[in-house]
């Protein structure tokens, strides 16, 4: 049954990866369409008190995060481990900007984006640590 189970929780992170490779590896950004609107958005939201600080790159950084917290999740409850699982995320996450780099012109591989995505996996690891403890009391 355990291992049936363990199974079980692998079939989560690679569903989510593959979701995440068919993302990343879109011809183009993703957020292309949406860039005028954003601009638009943020724009009005400093006329109105949001601090300057809060533009595109910082949108762009938190997305990223929030992106792969299910993924450092996911690889909590499969591998049970918080430090592998970041790694996981750090080495995905480095593949796929290496992928963009080397295979599509139009996406801009960035080491923000390595850090950001490497954050949010630890973060959803963070999340799995704290489910676990819940759970065991």
């Amino acid at each position: 049954m355990f291992q049936h189970r363990q199974r079980t929780f692998w079939l989560f992170p690679l569903a989510y990866l593959l979701a995440m490779a068919a993302i990343a590896f879109w011809p183009v950004p993703v957020d292309s369409a949406a860039g005028p609107q954003l601009t638009a958005t943020l724009n009005w939201l400093h006329a109105h008190g949001v601090p300057q600080f809060i533009n595109y790159e910082f949108v762009e950084f938190s997305a990223n995060v929030i992106f792969f917290i299910p993924l450092g999740t996911f690889l909590g409850f499969a591998v049970a481990r918080f430090w592998i699982s970041c790694g996981v995320g750090f080495v995905a996450s480095a593949l796929i900007e290496l992928g963009q780099l080397l295979f599509l012109p139009n996406r801009y591989a960035t080491f923000q984006d390595v850090v950001a995505n490497t954050i949010g996996t630890c973060l959803g690891a963070v999340l799995w640590l704290i489910i676990k403890k819940l759970r065991q009391r």
